[in-house]
């Protein structure tokens, strides 16, 4: 074949490389030399880009060159998609092989979230637990939290999963009678992990979960709601976590428990479920330490750190903290005679933003009761107040002396413990109660937990559980967004993920399908690595 044209032999391929699926043309070249001969290769362009392929040799006759080019093009047409084609022709054969490739597209799946956390449910653990259904139902709560009917659509229209509701709920049933308590363990197992098989500090409280209903019965009731839904019955929710908020373990109560009640008999219980030692320290808020919490807590032989309440204390206890220095940062240690210390704090900032909160409150005071009488008009209304009726006006004053004297506590916090920890690991351990707040808001807030619309025991335990899976599976991302130093926030990553698609090609020759997940932008291509955890630290 005697090839008259620079490039006349032409190849077509659709190639996938560095993530993109594109165009490929392959063609025979001459290529003049200094030396006067001519050397013949195959060439490739694809994205405006030439790379060489394979070199023939060169000639300086034209016999010799026209065998050169026929052995290309022969090596050429070997692959089977070679065509035979003028230059110009060229833009229309790209068009249709371009129709063609796209006419083999079986299925585009927007299935980001899926893949990045699938390895993370795995890695985690939670694949011991065999059935695929709970793996969707926390997948999808992590990525777009709903009922669980718009979970299902959701399924089937991001991930192609055809997930059956009837199914769900009766998995739920399931969960609850047999897989529960092995989600607890695997969750306690990988966080003593992640703390080299200790538990350290564990911090507790306890949040409320309302129901769209005034329905009560021997778990819904009403009560004390964190939420403000003062008509709607509820259930009570006592969580426990480890420093970083990786949540251990958690127990659901009657609505109307009184919340000081459910501290002991959960830690109790989940020490003896989990086999641990005495390797961990009890960090809990004041309101739900009261004196019989606290002697169950020393009987127990538990280490604790828990809030004070200095106003609170003896007339002696008072008069030591307030002789202590106030310099900013200070702290001070009381031994107590049972054992346990009496840790204070003081601090510049706090003391300022005590005093200025006070002076506003104080100023509001002055304006509101100027007359020195208060009228029925500003009396509280709410609860029971509002059977009350006042005849006559009440002489008020404002007290210049208590002012003097709540003054004198700006800023001095106070702590128990039994620990030998320093006072600054005292302090540090107490204000890390914070992360059960952000555990709650996060459960709450972001993956939904409540309100809740499930109405018999089984199906409330089960949803809630599902919610606690969810949450460790986020903050697992949480974590490993910091060990690959993503600049991120779980959120961001998630909005990101939701945006990556994979494309599943026919190939109708072969008999089979071709898959490809495509990373297109640069928060694609930042979130990558996590998309294999293979390569990230433990």
């Amino acid at each position: 074949m005697k090839i008259s044209k620079l490039r006349k032999i032409i190849g077509w391929f659709w190639v996938a490389q560095a993530e993109k699926v594109y165009f490929c043309t392959i063609y025979v070249q001459k290529k003049h030399n200094r030396s006067g001969s001519t050397s013949v290769v195959v060439v490739s362009k694809a994205s405006g880009k030439y790379k060489e392929i394979k070199s023939f040799g060169s000639s300086i006759s034209k016999e010799g060159i026209d065998s050169l080019c026929e052995q290309a093009a022969t090596w050429i047409r070997s692959f089977g998609y070679q065509q035979e084609l003028d230059f110009d022709d060229r833009k229309g054969k790209e068009v249709e092989e371009t129709k063609r490739f796209l006419s083999n597209i079986d299925n585009v799946l927007i299935n980001g979230t899926q893949l990045l956390l699938n390895q993370i449910y795995d890695n985690i653990g939670f694949n011991r637990i065999p059935d695929e259904i709970l793996r969707h139902l926390v997948i999808a709560r992590v990525s777009q939290p709903g009922s669980k009917l718009a979970t299902v659509d959701y399924l089937k229209s991001y991930y192609d999963e055809d997930v059956d509701l009837n199914h769900i709920y009766r998995y739920m049933d399931k969960l609850y009678n047999t897989q529960m308590e092995l989600a607890h363990q695997i969750s306690v197992e990988h966080t003593r992990k992640l703390f080299g098989d200790k538990i350290g500090l564990i911090f507790y409280d306890v949040t409320t979960l309302y129901f769209e209903t005034g329905d009560t019965d021997v778990l819904r009731e009403p009560g004390f709601s964190k939420d403000g839904k003062t008509a709607e019955s509820q259930v009570v929710l006592g969580l426990l976590v480890s420093e970083g908020d990786y949540p251990l373990s958690y127990s659901l109560l009657n609505g109307s428990q009184y919340e000081g009640f459910t501290m002991i008999p959960m830690i109790d219980d989940f020490k003896q479920r989990f086999t641990l030692g005495d390797d961990f320290v009890v960090v809990a808020d004041s309101g739900l330490m009261n004196k019989d919490n606290v002697t169950l807590l020393q009987e127990a032989g538990y280490k604790y750190i828990i809030g004070a309440r200095i106003k609170s204390e003896s007339a002696s206890v008072k008069q030591w903290i307030l002789s202590q220095e106030k310099t900013d940062k200070a702290c001070y240690s009381y031994r107590r005679e049972n054992g346990e210390r009496l840790v204070v704090s003081y601090s510049d900032k706090r003391a300022k933003k005590d005093a200025y909160n006070r002076d506003r409150g104080i100023a509001r005071l002055r304006k509101a009761y100027k007359s020195g009488r208060i009228t029925k008009n500003q009396v509280n209304k709410r609860g029971y107040n509002k059977f009350l009726e006042i005849s006559k006006d009440i002489e008020v004053v404002i007290s210049e002396e208590k002012i003097a004297e709540d003054c004198k506590w700006d800023e001095l916090k106070g702590y128990i413990t039994n620990t030998d920890l320093d006072a600054e690991r005292v302090i540090a351990g107490y204000h890390g109660l914070w992360v059960v707040e952000r555990a709650f808001r996060i459960s709450k807030g972001t993956l939904e937990m409540r309100p809740m619309f499930h109405f018999t025991e089984r199906r409330i335990e089960a949803h809630v559980c599902i919610c606690f899976i969810a949450y460790k599976v986020y903050k697992e991302l949480e974590r490993l967004i910091a060990v690959n130093k993503i600049g991120m926030s779980v959120d961001k990553v998630i909005d990101a993920a939701k945006t990556i698609t994979t494309i599943k090609v026919r190939l109708p020759e072969n008999g089979s399908f071709f898959t490809k997940t495509l990373f297109l932008t640069e928060k694609h291509l930042a979130i990558k690595p996590l998309f294999d955890l293979s390569n990230s630290e433990s």
